[in-house]
């Protein structure tokens, strides 16, 4: 179950749009009994989570927080996806992408993160990159690192 929590009220964002297709694509990652959170921010919040957890007093466009309960609580529970769609919406109009089809990358490169993918080394880079362009494809968005 995906849980969208627009701390914010950004009005820009399609809730149920966003929800459905990131059900679909932990649905099709075998994970959909599991539940995800959205949480869209400021950039005042995301700058506050980035210095306390990551040590970079900056605001970043999404952090990913994996789940931290006990293995005895039997909860599927990945974690929670946090978006500052003001960063995001600067960064597609940088790269003259939509606001939704980037939110929508940015979305799931963050669960992405959840469920263990990262970027650090290349080739673990490269292996993220490839599931995030064919899931795009798969929902009709462009490769974004083209």
């Amino acid at each position: 179950m995906v849980v969208i929590q627009n701390s914010i009220n950004d009005s820009s964002i399609d809730e149920k749009d966003l929800a459905n297709t990131l059900q679909q694509v932990i649905d099709d990652l075998d994970k959909g009994e599991s539940e995800l959170l959205i949480r869209i921010v400021d950039k005042d919040e995301i700058q506050t989570l980035n210095k306390t957890y990551r040590h970079q007093d900056k605001p970043t466009n999404v952090l990913s927080f994996e789940s931290d309960l006990p293995v005895e609580i039997d909860e599927a529970i990945l974690g929670d996806v946090v978006i500052c769609t003001e960063i995001v919406a600067e960064e597609a109009k940088a790269q003259n992408k939509t606001f939704d089809e980037h939110l929508t990358h940015m979305a799931i490169h963050g669960t992405l993160h959840l469920l263990g993918y990262d970027h650090i080394e290349s080739e673990d880079a490269k292996q993220m990159e490839n599931l995030e362009i064919k899931i795009l494809e798969k929902i009709k968005i462009a490769n974004p690192y083209e």
